[in-house]
This record gives structure tokens, C-alpha cells and sequence, in this order.
């Protein structure tokens, strides 16, 4: 497909973004709107909105590219996902509109002390900025192929067209804006992945009753995995374990999705909009999978050699745009830039906020609305966008890897201590010694890292999502020897 048609088709969806921005932010772009939207988004539109955000452009290529190697077997994983919201949406969010906070953090605080607090927002943002990173990257290497690469246009400067574009519909309207630009791209991303089934499908000659068999018999629907429990990574209670603390620390406890949940006004809202999300969720995920038995399908057919690609997240993109038309060449830029772009949009906010709450204390000046806060809100977000270039350079010279697993790999290093921290706070009344806790979030990941490099060799057990479990248990564990006496804290 001709660059020409795919820069055009992405300058037009981006001018579509900034012309939503502009209406939803030109009466009101304070801080309160750029936060937390004022605490008056629709449920609805929050839960639709948040699909495209959670799926993001891993789901949309790197799920169906692993297929090849790992057949259904991510829905197990996504079974435990499920888990991890109906927790979510039980435990924490009940926590969370009680204490009636902008930074999910800020429990920490009133809980274990300072140092606790700045402890978990320091892995937020490390952990957040590597996870959008990872995202962006993605989509990038997919630009830059299929369209930058035409123009001999150096990747870095991929990375900042993506950027500039994205900071342009955010740095105003913030979490007001995105709840409606992540609808829009919601609706583009649901539309892309079902018209590419049917694209696909086509190709194949195959009928609605006829995909849905061709994928069932195919050598790619296994689904649970019950065997080699000690050396397989993809055994049915590792993934589905994994898949619920991977859900309750990137999403329950990460100030991006749970900041729309705070921007309705009641928890009924709330919880009706975590549940709905995950009906949906589920139901997608099937259709990412379907999507990805249907591309190996198709590359067998058509004599595609699968192996001479870089990586499994290069299947969908090849073919969607050098063997299909124009038409589905379109559809499927239009879902991977609605889904990345829904990601990364929403997590520059999320980074900004926790920032100039939990380090600048936005929350505690008298005028929310001085043009001096203004000023530094958009300065801390600059200043994210420019980290994430840098982050995504270096991930491109050292990942050799399909990003789903690099992200969920990272996921497990990076916010094992937060499930660690939040799990002392709410389980025990014990308080901790608030000083040592910033050098127990760095052991215990490093405690992690030499157990899961030996795992093998010691007890002959592979560690695979299940790793963000030990690591907040380590975590869990250290805060429990090192604490001090029974805390009269109020309980949360």
C-alpha cells in the first residue's frame, strides 16, 4: 500500500482528534478538568473509552502474532484478567471514593507513612513510562516500515511525530478530553478488528458459520494448558494466576485506568462501569485470538513464510498491508492507531497527574485554576513525552522479543512492590519502617530477577506471569520483618 495513502489516512484521523480537543477543552482546561474531568464523566463512556486503553496496540498485533507459538493459550490469562477486575471493582474502588483522593498513592501515605507514599508513585511512573513506551514502540516499528521508511525518515523522529501529535489533543483538556477521544477510538477499534475477521475471512472463502469452524478445528484453539506444571510457563494456573495480580497491579493499582474510574461522581458508577468493561473486554480478547488463527491460516495458504520475519508482531501488519487491499490496509491502521494512540494518550496524563500530585502537591495549593500551575502542568508534560522517546530508543536496541511478553515481563519487575505495599496496607494493621521501605522496592526486584534467571536450575520451575505474585510477596514479606509495632492508624 503506498505511503502516501497511510501518512494522509493518519494526519486525517489525528486532525479529527485535535478538533474533539478543541471542543471539549476551550470553556474549561484547569486543573481539575486535566485531573479528574471534574468528577463528572458518564460511566458509560469511561467503560467504552477504557477498552481501547486496556487493549492497546500489543493486543491488536502482538496477541494475534503469538498465536502461532502459543494458540489460545493467552485466554487463560485473560480468564484471570476478569478475576482481577471484579477484585478491582469490589475492594479498591470502594477504598479509593472513600478516601476521596486524586492520586490513588495518597493512601499510601495515610496508611504507611512518606517514604511508602513516594515509593509507590516512583514505580508508577517508572513502571507506567516503561509499559507506554513498550506500546508505542510497537506501532511505531509499524509506521516506520510501511510508511516512514519511504521517506528515509530516522525512527527517533517516528517516535516524535508520534508524540507532538498526541501532546497536541492532550495538554489541555487532559482526562476530560481523553474520556472522549478514547471513546472515538474505541469505536474505531472494535469496527477494525471485526472488519478484519471479515476481510480475512473472505480471502479465505469462508462464511460467518465457516470462520468460526476453520478457526475451531484449526491447530491453534487449544485453549487450557494443564501439562508440565513445573517447566511450562504457559500451564493454566500459572496464566491465570498471573493473569489476576498482573490485572490488580497494572490497572488497580495504576493511577492511569483508575483515574477515569475516579472521574464519575458515585461508586455505583464506577462499579458498573468495571464490570461492563470486562464483559467487553473478554469478549475481544476472543476476537484478537480469532483474528490470529485466521492470519497463520492465511499465511499458510498463501505460501507466506512466518519464520522469516522478525518477530510474530510483524504477521498481522504484513499482511493486512501487502496482501490485502486497500480497504483492509486502511482498517487495520485505523485499529492500530486507535489502540496505541488510546494507550499513550491516556497514560501521559496519568504520568503528569501522579507528578504534580504526589511530587509537586498540586492538591494542596488554595487555587487550583493559578496560571503558574498551569504553566508547570505542561511543562511535566513535555517533560514525559520527552522521557518516553528516550525509553523507546533504548528498547529498541536491546528487545529481541514479542512486546506482549516484554511488557508483562517488565510488568513483573516493576509493580510486584506495589501489589507488595498495598497488599501490607489493607491485609495487616502492622506499620512499617517507612524508611527502609524505598530499599526493600529495590531489593525485592532484584531478589526476583536472580530467582527467575535460576528458577530452572534450582527447583526446576519456570517462572512466567506468576513472577509479579513473588514479587510482591517478597515485597510483603520484607515490610512484615522490618516492620514496627501494631499502628492505631485509622483502618482504610
Amino acid at each position: 500500500m503506498s505511503p502516501i495513502i497511510l501518512l494522509s489516512f493518519l494526519l486525517g484521523y489525528f486532525a479529527l482528534l485535535i478538533g474533539v480537543s478543541y471542543f471539549t477543552s476551550r470553556n474549561n482546561s484547569d486543573n481539575a478538568s486535566f485531573f479528574i474531568a471534574n468528577r463528572n464523566s458518564k460511566w458509560y463512556l469511561v467503560a467504552f473509552g477504557m477498552i481501547g486503553t486496556a487493549l492497546s496496540g500489543v493486543t491488536f498485533i502482538s496477541v494475534p502474532g503469538a498465536v502461532g507459538k502459543s494458540e489460545f493459550g493467552y485466554f487463560q490469562f485473560i480468564l484471570g484478567n476478569a478475576v482481577g477486575f471484579v477484585i478491582i471493582a469490589t475492594v479498591l474502588l470502594p477504598l479509593y471514593y472513600r478516601l476521596n483522593i486524586i492520586s490513588i498513592y495518597t493512601y499510601l501515605e495515610r496508611r504507611l507513612g512518606f517514604w511508602s507514599y513516594k515509593s509507590g508513585a516512583v514505580i508508577f511512573l517508572v513502571s507506567r513510562t516503561i509499559g507506554s513506551s513498550f506500546r508505542l514502540y510497537l506501532v511505531a516499528i509499524v509506521l516506520q516500515k510501511f510508511i516512514f521508511d519511504a521517506w528515509n525518515v530516522p525512527f527517533w523522529l517516528t517516535i516524535v511525530i508520534c508524540l507532538v501529535l498526541i501532546w497536541l489533543y492532550t495538554h489541555k483538556g487532559g482526562l476530560k478530553t481523553i474520556i472522549i477521544t478514547d471513546t472515538l477510538q474505541t469505536v474505531f477499534l472494535l469496527l477494525s478488528v471485526v472488519l478484519s475477521i471479515i476481510f480475512i475471512a473472505k480471502s479465505l472463502n469462508l462464511d460467518i458459520a465457516g470462520t468460526f469452524e476453520a478457526v475451531k478445528n484449526s491447530s491453534y484453539s487449544k485453549i487450557f494448558f494443564w501439562e508440565d506444571f513445573m517447566g511450562s510457563k504457559t500451564h493454566f494456573i500459572k496464566q491465570f494466576l498471573g493473569g489476576i495480580f498482573v490485572t490488580i497491579a497494572m490497572t488497580g493499582l495504576d493511577q492511569d485506568l483508575m483515574q477515569k474510574n475516579l472521574s464519575m461522581k458515585t461508586i455505583g458508577e464506577a462499579q458498573k462501569n468495571m464490570f461492563t468493561f470486562t464483559a467487553v473486554f473478554v469478549v475481544m480478547n476472543i476476537f484478537f485470538l480469532s483474528v490470529g488463527a485466521l492470519l497463520y491460516l492465511f499465511a499458510a495458504k498463501n505460501g507466506i513464510d512466518v519464520a522469516a520475519l522478525k518477530t510474530p508482531d510483524h504477521l498481522y501488519p504484513e499482511i493486512a498491508l501487502n496482501y490485502l487491499n486497500v480497504i483492509p490496509g486502511i482498517i487495520f491502521m485505523l485499529g492500530l492507531t486507535a489502540a496505541t494512540f488510546a494507550t499513550t494518550d491516556s497514560a501521559l496524563t496519568a504520568l503528569t497527574t501522579s507528578f504534580c500530585v504526589d511530587f509537586l502537591h498540586f492538591d494542596k495549593k488554595a487555587d487550583q485554576n493559578d496560571p503558574k500551575l498551569v504553566s508547570k502542568r505542561h511543562y511535566v508534560h513535555v517533560g514525559f513525552s520527552i522521557l518516553m522517546v528516550l525509553v523507546i530508543m533504548i528498547f529498541k536496541l536491546i528487545n529481541d522479543d514479542s512486546v506482549v511478553n516484554a511488557i508483562f515481563k517488565a510488568a513483573g519487575y516493576t509493580y510486584g512492590p506495589l501489589v507488595g505495599l498495598f497488599g501490607f496496607g489493607m491485609l495487616t494493621k502492622k506499620a512499617v519502617t517507612d524508611k527502609l521501605v524505598p530499599y526493600i522496592c529495590i531489593v525485592s526486584p532484584i531478589l526476583c530477577y536472580i530467582i527467575d534467571i535460576n528458577s530452572l536450575n534450582w527447583f526446576n520451575y519456570a517462572l512466567g506471569f506468576e513472577l509479579i505474585i513473588l514479587n510482591g510477596l517478597i515485597t510483603f514479606i520484607l515490610l512484615w520483618i522490618t516492620g514496627k509495632q501494631t499502628t492505631t492508624q485509622t483502618k482504610f
